[in-house]
C-alpha cells in the first residue's frame, strides 16, 4: 500500500484515519451482495474502494463497481458513515457507505474471490467488522434483509 496522497484533517477528538474508502450496499430480494478478496477469501465486505488521487468518493463507488462486478449504479444515495478498523488492513478507516441499485449482473473480477448474496445469518459467513456491526444492524433496522 502506498503513501496517502491526501492529508486526512485530525479530528478534535485524535481519530485520524488512515483509510478512506466509499462502499455499496447492493441489497436484491432480501439478501446483501458481499465479496471477499484473494488476499483474504474468508473475510467477505461490502464491494467498494480507496478513492485515487483526486477522485471524489462517489466517483471511486463507480469506478470499484465496473472493476470489480462489472456493473454501473443506476442509483445511489449517501446511507451511512462507518468508523471502524479495516479487517484486512488493521488500521483506522472512515467508510461512506452508498445504498445503490445497479444495472447489470454482477460477476467477481479484479482482485475478488468470491461472491454471496446473503442475509448475514449464514453460518459460515465471516463478514468485515465494519459490516457486521454497523451495515448490517442499519439493514437489519430498515427491514432491508429477509
Amino acid at each position: 500500500m502506498g503513501p496517502m496522497t491526501q492529508e486526512t484533517p485530525a479530528r478534535p477528538d485524535g481519530y485520524s484515519p488512515s483509510l478512506i474508502v466509499s462502499a455499496a450496499v447492493i441489497v436484491r430480494a432480501g439478501r446483501l451482495l458481499v465479496v471477499s478478496k484473494q488476499a483474504a477469501p474468508e473475510i467477505f465486505y461490502i464491494p467498494g474502494g480507496k478513492p485515487d488521487p483526486g477522485e471524489d468518493l462517489e466517483a471511486a463507488l463507480v469506478r470499484e463497481l465496473a472493476e470489480e462486478l462489472g456493473v454501473v449504479p443506476v442509483t445511489r444515495r449517501r446511507l451511512q458513515v462507518v468508523e471502524a478498523v479495516a479487517a484486512l488492513e488493521g488500521v483506522p478507516m472512515v467508510m461512506t457507505v452508498y445504498e445503490v441499485e445497479i444495472d447489470g449482473v454482477p460477476r467477481p473480477a479484479a482482485e475478488l474471490a468470491a461472491m454471496r448474496w446473503v442475509t448475514g445469518h449464514e453460518p459460515d459467513l465471516v463478514l468485515a467488522p465494519a459490516v457486521r456491526d454497523h451495515v448490517l444492524p442499519l439493514l437489519r433496522s430498515r427491514g432491508t434483509l429477509a
